[in-house]
């Protein structure tokens, strides 16, 4: 393809700290890598404690283990998500409660959560899609008021703030992804943040396959045993030395990526304003991040025809998510309620090519070529 969906960005330093990394002699998990990252991330944006993991997957069902689900509870979030957020928690026999996203974004419709909550709830988990901040002073408020755990699926939020915080500051857990296609990339990668701090040594525990390695090492305890269940969820210090690199260059990747949405934005709106499509909009006190720039087509036929057209001119673009209510997998299991929203942007939503090192001409060429498509219409 002329211009593909994704191109991973390299800063420079990343091979430079893999080779300081293997010079070290300590490859495995937790190395002086891993705790520059931690360090990063708790600094940066105050969250308590960070985990480094092998990916956002990893994250969340550490999260699950944390707040114990058990066969029978039931975890609220939206359908229009990537399986990982229900996978965690179906693995440790939770009930998965889909909800509906908002009409005009498919973040979580908060108004429609409070119906769904029963004495069986044991926690909602909000995606931020886009890196744009769910409605969370309204789904912190619910979670005190029925005493259940909120947990920030934030893979596409890193850097994204909702009025002045932090995404990933608000729930009890948050879980961020750092595969090639996000923001900030280590191939593949995730963090755990813990904001509760009666998680943060269990976590610990649970990370490192059930034990107090951690604590061994730190010289906390003379010996170290089988303390939890858990797995093997921490990544190896190579892949945390890339990462810095990244996280070095954060600002400068952020402030490029913003740029890149903007004019997306100014050359397509005169389109929206026409009602070809939509765009995503940010509301009060939500921040873009830059992850991503989609489009929402009146239906499944334009988008189908608006894909196949710029495939045509070497241009990559993609759907995104299917609901998971109708997936092959969960359809038997679904309780019945008809997601609209959610199946609207299953079939109308498309995400065109974004990445750092997009050129202004490019740009350009893929706006002019969506022009082209609807002005011959």
């Amino acid at each position: 393809m002329k211009i593909p969906f994704n191109k991973p960005y390299l800063t420079g330093n990343e091979t430079k700290y893999i080779e300081e990394a293997v010079s070290s002699m300590k490859i495995s998990g937790d190395g002086m890598f891993t705790k520059k990252c931690h360090t990063f991330f708790e600094d940066k944006y105050g969250f308590h404690k960070c985990l480094l993991t092998t990916s956002c997957t990893d994250a969340l069902e550490m999260a699950a283990i944390l707040i114990d689900i058990q066969a029978g509870d039931e975890v609220i979030m939206p359908s229009y998500t990537f399986v990982s957020t229900a996978n965690a928690f179906v693995l440790r026999g939770a009930k998965i409660v889909f909800a509906d996203s908002l009409p005009d974004h498919p973040n979580i419709d908060v108004e429609k959560i409070e119906a769904l909550i029963t004495s069986k709830t044991k926690a909602i988990v909000p995606v931020h899609y886009g890196g744009v901040a769910c409605d969370m002073d309204e789904i912190m408020s619910l979670a005190k008021k029925y005493n259940i755990f909120v947990i920030e699926d934030a893979a596409q939020a890193i850097d994204s703030f909702y009025k002045g915080k932090p995404l990933g500051s608000f729930g009890h857990l948050a879980a961020f992804s750092f595969h090639e296609t996000k923001n900030i990339i280590s191939g593949e990668g995730g963090m755990l943040v813990i904001n509760d701090e009666r998680f943060a040594q269990r976590a610990e525990i649970i990370r490192e396959k059930g034990t107090n390695r951690s604590q061994f090492y730190r010289g906390e305890v003379d010996k170290y045993g089988w303390m939890d269940i858990g797995s093997s969820f921490l990544p190896s210090d190579i892949i945390a030395a890339f990462l810095f690199a990244q996280l070095e260059n954060i600002d400068k990747i952020q402030a490029k990526r913003i740029a890149h949405w903007n004019a997306f934005y100014e050359k397509l709106k005169p389109l929206s304003d026409k009602n070809y499509f939509t765009l995503l909009e940010c509301t009060e006190g939500k921040t873009n991040n830059g992850h991503l720039f989609a489009l929402i087509l009146p239906n499944l036929d334009e988008r189908t025809k608006l894909i196949e057209f710029l495939r045509s001119k070497s241009i990559l673009a993609v759907f995104h998510y299917l609901s998971l209510h109708k997936s092959p997998y969960f359809t038997s299991k679904h309780d019945g309620r008809t997601l609209e929203n959610c199946d609207h942007f299953s079939d109308t939503l498309v995400r065109l090519p974004f990445y750092y090192e997009l050129t202004h001409d490019e740009i350009h060429l893929i706006c002019n070529t969506i022009i082209d498509y609807f002005d011959a219409k």
